[in-house]
């Protein structure tokens, strides 16, 4: 997708940092990163959302997550520890409108404070269940 900014950064069209690149996937530093070594990694054909992701190709970006992950954590980047997330719709935060897996370095004293906003819900029991059974029922090829 010729507006996309990672599929123009994979297709080096535009800058981008890089740290990884196979046929598969792309790692590059965030240019608004939170911390030292803040790092994205896109699928490299196009894909907006979760939900449009292979099974693979998730488990592939997980994997060089992970490995980039262990490079941080061998630099001289401060890292005690990592935040890996995902957002997946414009409710959700996500800025860019191509799947992307944040790799954020943490540190004591960083700043960043990850809390949701607002206190959990406390659902009960049978509130639980019903909601574990109504989405298990529409996993593909999934058992409980």
């Amino acid at each position: 997708m010729e507006t996309c900014i990672f599929c123009r950064i994979v297709a080096g069209e535009a800058d981008g940092h890089f740290l990884y690149k196979d046929q598969h996937c792309s790692a590059f530093l965030d240019i608004d990163g939170f911390n030292p070594g803040h790092t994205l990694v896109v699928p490299n054909h196009h894909v907006a959302r979760l939900a449009d992701l292979t099974p693979e190709a998730g488990a592939h970006v997980m994997a060089t997550a992970l490995r980039i992950a262990s490079a941080i954590r061998m630099s001289n980047l401060p890292s005690e520890g990592f935040n890996l997330f995902v957002s997946d719709g414009e409710c959700a935060g996500q800025e860019v409108a191509h799947i992307h897996l944040h790799i954020l370095p943490r540190f004591s004293g960083d700043g960043i404070n990850v809390g949701l906003g607002r206190e959990s819900l406390v659902a009960a029991p049978a509130v639980l269940t019903a909601t574990a059974r109504e989405i298990a029922k529409h996993m593909a090829g999934g058992n409980i």
